[in-house]
Protein backbone atom coordinates (compact mmCIF):
# COMPACT_ATOMS: atom_id res chain seq x y z
CA UNK A 1 0.00 0.00 0.00
CA UNK A 2 1.31 3.44 -0.92
CA UNK A 3 0.70 5.64 2.17
CA UNK A 4 1.87 9.13 2.68
CA UNK A 5 0.12 12.85 3.16
CA UNK A 6 -1.89 15.18 1.88
CA UNK A 7 -3.03 18.76 2.58
CA UNK A 8 -6.89 19.41 2.85
CA UNK A 9 -7.96 23.13 3.38
CA UNK A 10 -4.63 23.78 4.84
CA UNK A 11 -4.57 21.00 7.31
CA UNK A 12 -2.41 17.55 6.44
CA UNK A 13 -3.60 14.52 6.57
CA UNK A 14 -2.61 10.79 6.43
CA UNK A 15 -3.44 8.87 2.82
CA UNK A 16 -3.87 6.39 0.78
CA UNK A 17 -2.27 6.51 -2.77
CA UNK A 18 -4.02 4.93 -5.45
CA UNK A 19 -2.58 5.36 -8.91
CA UNK A 20 -4.30 9.31 -9.26
CA UNK A 21 -6.65 8.68 -6.31
CA UNK A 22 -5.90 10.01 -3.19
CA UNK A 23 -8.20 8.70 0.08
CA UNK A 24 -7.55 11.16 2.78
CA UNK A 25 -7.60 10.22 6.34
CA UNK A 26 -9.07 13.07 8.17
CA UNK A 27 -7.68 13.81 12.09
CA UNK A 28 -5.00 12.15 11.32
CA UNK A 29 -1.85 12.61 10.51
CA UNK A 30 0.72 9.82 9.22
CA UNK A 31 3.00 9.45 12.41
CA UNK A 32 -0.49 9.55 14.31
CA UNK A 33 -1.10 6.14 12.32
CA UNK A 34 1.94 4.98 12.66
CA UNK A 35 2.05 5.66 16.65
CA UNK A 36 -1.38 3.75 16.83
CA UNK A 37 -0.52 0.68 14.89
CA UNK A 38 3.17 0.56 16.87
CA UNK A 39 1.06 0.80 20.10
CA UNK A 40 -1.56 -2.30 19.11
CA UNK A 41 0.29 -4.17 16.84
CA UNK A 42 -2.28 -3.50 13.98
CA UNK A 43 -0.84 -4.05 10.41
CA UNK A 44 -0.44 0.03 9.56
CA UNK A 45 -2.28 -0.66 6.36
CA UNK A 46 -5.17 -2.25 8.19
CA UNK A 47 -5.87 0.51 10.10
CA UNK A 48 -5.06 3.14 7.02
CA UNK A 49 -7.74 1.39 5.42
CA UNK A 50 -10.08 1.33 8.30
CA UNK A 51 -10.34 4.77 8.85
CA UNK A 52 -9.93 6.38 5.04
CA UNK A 53 -12.66 7.94 3.23
CA UNK A 54 -14.19 6.21 0.88
CA UNK A 55 -14.73 8.92 -1.82
CA UNK A 56 -11.57 9.84 -3.72
CA UNK A 57 -9.76 13.17 -4.14
CA UNK A 58 -7.20 14.25 -6.25
CA UNK A 59 -4.87 15.59 -3.72
CA UNK A 60 -1.05 15.38 -4.40
CA UNK A 61 1.44 13.94 -2.28
CA UNK A 62 3.79 15.91 0.73
CA UNK A 63 5.94 14.68 3.02
CA UNK A 64 4.62 11.49 3.39
CA UNK A 65 5.59 11.52 7.34
CA UNK A 66 6.84 14.06 9.97
CA UNK A 67 9.82 11.64 11.43
CA UNK A 68 10.65 11.84 15.00
CA UNK A 69 14.23 11.22 14.07
CA UNK A 70 15.84 10.88 11.13
CA UNK A 71 19.26 8.31 11.43
CA UNK A 72 21.69 7.56 8.20
CA UNK A 73 23.96 4.94 7.06
CA UNK A 74 27.02 5.86 5.64
CA UNK A 75 29.49 4.17 3.17
CA UNK A 76 27.52 1.39 2.64
CA UNK A 77 28.25 1.28 -1.25
CA UNK A 78 32.01 0.94 -2.80
CA UNK A 79 31.77 4.00 -4.66
CA UNK A 80 30.79 6.30 -1.95
CA UNK A 81 33.72 5.08 0.34
CA UNK A 82 36.24 5.07 -2.34
CA UNK A 83 35.37 8.84 -3.37
CA UNK A 84 36.07 10.07 0.19
CA UNK A 85 39.07 8.28 0.34
CA UNK A 86 39.92 9.63 -2.93
CA UNK A 87 38.97 13.59 -1.51
CA UNK A 88 41.39 12.62 1.64
CA UNK A 89 44.31 11.09 -0.69
CA UNK A 90 43.94 7.87 0.99
CA UNK A 91 43.86 4.66 -1.38
CA UNK A 92 42.45 2.40 1.58
CA UNK A 93 41.89 4.61 3.99
CA UNK A 94 39.35 4.29 6.89
CA UNK A 95 36.05 5.24 4.93
CA UNK A 96 37.07 1.76 3.05
CA UNK A 97 37.72 0.64 6.07
CA UNK A 98 33.95 1.22 7.43
CA UNK A 99 32.51 -0.10 4.26
CA UNK A 100 34.27 -3.60 5.00
CA UNK A 101 33.68 -3.80 8.99
CA UNK A 102 30.91 -5.55 10.72
CA UNK A 103 30.03 -2.52 12.51
CA UNK A 104 28.44 0.08 9.78
CA UNK A 105 28.84 4.03 9.91
CA UNK A 106 25.59 5.92 11.64
CA UNK A 107 25.27 9.16 11.94
CA UNK A 108 22.19 11.33 12.82
CA UNK A 109 20.59 13.27 10.78
CA UNK A 110 18.13 15.52 12.55
CA UNK A 111 14.38 15.52 13.12
CA UNK A 112 11.60 16.49 11.27
CA UNK A 113 12.38 19.96 11.49
CA UNK A 114 15.38 20.09 8.44
CA UNK A 115 12.92 17.50 6.36
CA UNK A 116 10.98 18.49 3.61
CA UNK A 117 8.97 17.07 0.69
CA UNK A 118 8.20 16.52 -2.76
CA UNK A 119 8.17 19.71 -4.44
CA UNK A 120 9.69 21.98 -1.58
CA UNK A 121 12.80 23.35 -1.35
CA UNK A 122 16.34 21.62 0.00
CA UNK A 123 18.62 23.36 1.34
CA UNK A 124 22.25 24.46 0.45
CA UNK A 125 24.47 26.10 3.05
CA UNK A 126 25.83 29.01 1.75
CA UNK A 127 29.42 28.67 3.51
CA UNK A 128 29.82 25.56 0.64
CA UNK A 129 30.61 25.34 -2.53
CA UNK A 130 30.41 21.79 -3.16
CA UNK A 131 26.89 20.65 -2.02
CA UNK A 132 25.36 17.54 -3.50
CA UNK A 133 22.29 15.56 -3.30
CA UNK A 134 22.94 11.46 -1.80
CA UNK A 135 19.95 9.77 -3.41
CA UNK A 136 18.87 6.85 -1.30
CA UNK A 137 16.30 4.38 -0.01
CA UNK A 138 14.90 5.15 3.40
CA UNK A 139 13.33 3.10 5.54
CA UNK A 140 10.56 3.84 8.01
CA UNK A 141 10.86 1.85 11.61
CA UNK A 142 8.78 0.67 14.14
CA UNK A 143 9.79 0.93 18.16
CA UNK A 144 10.98 -2.55 17.62
CA UNK A 145 13.09 -1.91 14.95
CA UNK A 146 10.55 -3.58 12.32
CA UNK A 147 10.30 -2.26 8.74
CA UNK A 148 7.09 -0.65 8.19
CA UNK A 149 7.77 1.10 4.76
CA UNK A 150 10.34 2.30 2.30
CA UNK A 151 10.63 5.85 0.51
CA UNK A 152 13.04 7.54 -0.97
CA UNK A 153 15.60 9.52 0.58
CA UNK A 154 18.03 12.97 -0.25
CA UNK A 155 20.48 12.80 2.32
CA UNK A 156 21.51 16.20 1.19
CA UNK A 157 25.36 16.93 2.24
CA UNK A 158 27.85 19.64 1.93
CA UNK A 159 30.70 17.37 0.87
CA UNK A 160 33.61 20.15 0.88
CA UNK A 161 32.86 20.68 4.51
CA UNK A 162 33.54 17.19 4.94
CA UNK A 163 36.48 17.13 2.72
CA UNK A 164 38.08 19.77 4.82
CA UNK A 165 37.86 17.52 8.10
CA UNK A 166 35.71 14.88 8.42
CA UNK A 167 34.95 16.08 12.23
CA UNK A 168 33.25 18.60 10.51
CA UNK A 169 30.49 16.09 9.31
CA UNK A 170 27.50 17.28 11.57
CA UNK A 171 27.96 20.76 9.83
CA UNK A 172 27.97 18.65 6.57
CA UNK A 173 25.17 17.03 7.40
CA UNK A 174 22.78 18.62 9.36
CA UNK A 175 21.03 21.76 8.91
CA UNK A 176 17.93 23.16 7.37
CA UNK A 177 16.39 21.38 3.99
CA UNK A 178 19.11 18.66 4.65
CA UNK A 179 16.95 15.76 4.14
CA UNK A 180 13.64 15.23 1.31
CA UNK A 181 11.49 12.45 2.01
CA UNK A 182 8.83 11.21 -0.33
CA UNK A 183 6.34 11.31 -2.52
CA UNK A 184 5.01 8.41 -0.72
CA UNK A 185 5.76 5.72 1.53
CA UNK A 186 5.54 2.06 0.89
CA UNK A 187 4.56 -0.73 2.99
CA UNK A 188 7.35 -3.37 3.59
CA UNK A 189 4.58 -5.92 2.11
CA UNK A 190 4.71 -4.31 -1.26
CA UNK A 191 8.44 -4.72 -1.99
CA UNK A 192 9.53 -8.00 -0.88
CA UNK A 193 12.84 -7.63 -2.59
CA UNK A 194 14.70 -3.91 -1.34
CA UNK A 195 17.76 -5.45 -3.01
CA UNK A 196 16.69 -5.30 -6.37
CA UNK A 197 15.16 -1.81 -6.51
CA UNK A 198 16.76 0.80 -9.01
CA UNK A 199 18.08 4.70 -7.83
CA UNK A 200 18.19 7.23 -10.55
CA UNK A 201 19.20 10.89 -9.79
CA UNK A 202 18.87 13.78 -12.42
CA UNK A 203 19.57 17.32 -12.05
CA UNK A 204 18.37 19.77 -14.04
CA UNK A 205 19.60 23.56 -14.10
CA UNK A 206 17.27 26.10 -16.25
CA UNK A 207 16.09 23.06 -18.09
CA UNK A 208 19.08 21.41 -19.03
CA UNK A 209 19.95 18.23 -17.62
CA UNK A 210 23.48 18.68 -15.73
CA UNK A 211 23.91 15.66 -14.12
CA UNK A 212 22.16 12.12 -14.40
CA UNK A 213 23.47 8.77 -12.93
CA UNK A 214 21.69 5.26 -11.22
CA UNK A 215 22.76 2.38 -9.10
CA UNK A 216 20.77 -0.51 -7.76
CA UNK A 217 20.10 -1.55 -4.24
CA UNK A 218 21.77 -4.58 -5.05
CA UNK A 219 25.04 -3.32 -4.46
CA UNK A 220 24.36 -2.38 -1.31
CA UNK A 221 27.96 -3.79 1.10
CA UNK A 222 25.47 -4.94 3.89
CA UNK A 223 22.06 -5.96 5.06
CA UNK A 224 19.33 -3.31 5.89
CA UNK A 225 18.69 -5.22 9.21
CA UNK A 226 22.16 -5.17 10.39
CA UNK A 227 21.89 -1.61 9.66
CA UNK A 228 18.52 -1.69 11.80
CA UNK A 229 20.15 -3.93 14.52
CA UNK A 230 23.11 -1.39 14.93
CA UNK A 231 21.19 1.55 15.08
CA UNK A 232 18.63 0.20 18.06
CA UNK A 233 21.80 -1.06 19.87
CA UNK A 234 21.93 1.00 23.19
CA UNK A 235 19.70 3.65 21.24
CA UNK A 236 16.03 2.81 21.55
CA UNK A 237 14.16 5.04 18.91
CA UNK A 238 10.63 5.93 18.66
CA UNK A 239 8.17 4.65 16.05
CA UNK A 240 8.08 6.79 12.90
CA UNK A 241 11.82 6.89 12.78
CA UNK A 242 13.69 7.13 9.39
CA UNK A 243 17.00 5.01 8.38
CA UNK A 244 18.65 6.27 5.16
CA UNK A 245 20.26 3.55 4.00
CA UNK A 246 23.15 5.27 2.56
CA UNK A 247 24.20 6.65 -1.51
CA UNK A 248 25.71 4.49 -4.25
CA UNK A 249 25.54 7.97 -6.70
CA UNK A 250 28.19 10.27 -6.81
CA UNK A 251 27.39 13.56 -7.94
CA UNK A 252 30.86 14.92 -9.88
CA UNK A 253 31.94 18.35 -8.16
CA UNK A 254 31.17 20.08 -11.89
CA UNK A 255 27.73 19.54 -10.94
CA UNK A 256 27.54 20.71 -7.31
CA UNK A 257 24.04 22.02 -6.26
CA UNK A 258 23.78 25.67 -7.05
CA UNK A 259 19.93 27.90 -6.39
CA UNK A 260 17.68 27.22 -8.52
CA UNK A 261 18.78 23.55 -9.28
CA UNK A 262 15.92 20.88 -9.49
CA UNK A 263 16.90 17.82 -8.04
CA UNK A 264 15.12 14.01 -8.79
CA UNK A 265 15.47 11.02 -7.34
CA UNK A 266 13.44 8.52 -8.91
CA UNK A 267 12.75 4.77 -7.23
CA UNK A 268 9.84 3.16 -9.79
CA UNK A 269 8.29 1.27 -6.95
CA UNK A 270 8.15 4.10 -4.69
CA UNK A 271 8.25 7.21 -6.92
CA UNK A 272 9.59 10.30 -8.03
CA UNK A 273 10.61 12.66 -5.51
CA UNK A 274 11.67 16.09 -7.10
CA UNK A 275 12.84 19.01 -4.76
CA UNK A 276 14.42 22.87 -5.82
CA UNK A 277 17.62 24.40 -4.64
CA UNK A 278 17.38 26.91 -2.29
CA UNK A 279 20.46 28.84 -0.19
CA UNK A 280 20.47 28.74 3.66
Amino acid sequence: MKLGQVKVNGNTYAAIFEGKKTYPIPDYTMMDLIRWADSTSMPLASLATQLAQRSANAGKPVIPLYPAEVWACGCSYEPSAAFRDAEHGTREGFYSHVLKSHRPELFFKGTARVCTGPGEAIGMRTDSRFTAPEPELAVVLGSNGEILGYTVGNDVSAWDIERENPLFLPQSKVYRGCCALGPVMVTADEIPDPYNLTITCTITRKGKTIFESSTSTQKLSRKIENMVEYLFRANPLPAGSVLMTGTGIIVTEESALAPGDVVTITIPEIGALSNTVQAV
